[in-house]
């Protein structure tokens, strides 16, 4: 046989998560009824469960990964050791998913959510920059 007859055609069909242009395949009717349904049992589930933990919002979320950076820049202590560690790589992550929050969602937060996630975005980068030097 020839080089010709032999040649191979692969289609590679998996998401590459590292190319965020590529099309993602449109999810089956199966697919979504069973993520609702998924929905609705962690809702049920959910409810049986009480905690103290403040109302997941969009506020809260930002809070709390600002919270994460701080603690990974030293500025605050562990909640489970109560010791104080820097870690500058977590950090920089944190921060960088902030950075991608604020990206991501610009046009679509109210003004209060815009200047929180402004302003957290702000004070976690100069204490970055502070303790980076």
């Amino acid at each position: 046989m020839s080089q010709e007859s032999e040649k191979i055609k692969v289609n590679d069909r998996r998401i590459r998560f590292d190319d965020e242009s590529q099309e993602v395949p449109p999810e089956s009717e199966a697919k979504k009824i069973e993520r609702k349904k998924m929905a609705k049992d962690y809702e049920q589930a959910a409810k049986q469960e009480t905690t103290n933990l403040p109302k997941v919002n969009f506020t809260t979320f930002v809070l709390s990964l600002s919270s994460s950076a701080l603690m990974h820049l030293g500025e605050v202590p562990e909640p489970e050791s109560g010791q104080v560690n820097v870690n500058m790589a977590m950090a920089k992550h944190t921060i960088d998913v902030l950075a991608m929050l604020e990206e991501k969602t610009r046009g679509n937060l109210t003004p209060q959510e815009d200047r929180l996630l402004k302003d957290v975005l702000f004070e976690v980068r100069m204490k970055f920059v502070q303790k980076a030097k």
